[in-house]
């Protein structure tokens, strides 16, 4: 009997370890992997076996947390004999809008993208794991904006999750990526920060540019500050040049407007 409640607390109960099969993943896009489910000293029953997608996102008050954005019920209620070992495979379909975490195999700073099993045992509360690490690459269509941003001169800084929605654009997450930028020289004058955001989906991805630009101070004083934000979204197209059209909105932008802007 005690040797029971030790294995209903974890002592000498039932154990898993997951394992990612895929080196690389993309958003819309299966993960493979599989859980190790390995059995006590004890028979003990579980109510059941999951594995959860979680990114690490800023929220209200600069604060960071693990949100999980997807879920992959494996097994229900079972009875997992003492000592006995099963294997699991799971195959968890990624969002379309699951964030970017590496772009040619070299991870993006800031960036927390990753999978946990849980093991949910009867009498007991969920048993979770620690998260594996998972990295996302690029869709074609990502790359191609990107690679344009580098061709102009721009140089990738940091990456962050927030929480929220980004107005006037179609999201299915409750958060959103932003790959920031530093401006090239041609630009840096002008602006501080280019950020970019991908809204995909199986019929199309949106880009949302971000641009901080700074605010200008005149011989009389004028007013310099933290600059302005401007946003510009596109719908990408397989024949747009995104080199040019991301050239020709940014040259658009920083031509002087007046004192304000």
């Amino acid at each position: 009997m005690f040797q029971k409640v030790l294995a209903t607390f974890g002592s000498g109960g039932a154990r898993i370890d997951a394992r990612l099969l895929d080196s690389t993943a993309a958003p819309g896009r299966p993960l493979h992997g599989e859980v190790l489910l390995l059995g006590g000293e004890v028979d003990q029953e579980i109510k059941g076996l999951s594995v959860t997608l979680l990114a690490r996102v800023q929220v209200d008050g600069g604060k960071t947390e693990d949100l999980p954005f997807g879920t992959q019920h494996l097994v229900g209620k079972e009875t997992i004999q003492a000592g006995r070992q099963v294997r699991v495979p799971f195959e968890v379909p990624l969002p379309w809008e699951t964030p970017v975490t590496s772009v040619y195999a070299k991870p993006l700073a800031g960036m927390a993208v990753g999978v946990r099993a849980e093991l949910d045992l009867a009498a007991a509360v969920s048993d979770p794991f620690d998260a594996d690490a998972v990295a996302i690459e690029p869709l074609p269509a990502q790359k191609r904006v990107l690679d344009a941003l580098s061709r102009i001169g721009f140089t990738f800084r940091e990456a962050v999750l927030e929480q929220g929605r980004v107005d006037g654009a179609r999201q299915q997450l409750p958060f959103f990526q932003e790959i920031r930028f530093t401006p090239s020289p041609r630009f840096a004058s002008v602006f501080s920060q280019v950020a970019v955001t991908f809204l995909t989906s199986a019929e199309r991805t949106d880009v949302v540019l971000e641009v901080t630009k700074r605010v200008r101070v005149s011989k009389t004083g004028g007013f310099g500050g933290r600059g302005q934000d401007f946003l510009g979204m596109f719908t990408m197209k397989p024949d747009v040049d995104w080199e040019k059209q991301l050239e020709d909105w940014l040259n658009l932008l920083a031509r002087p407007r007046g004192i304000f802007d």
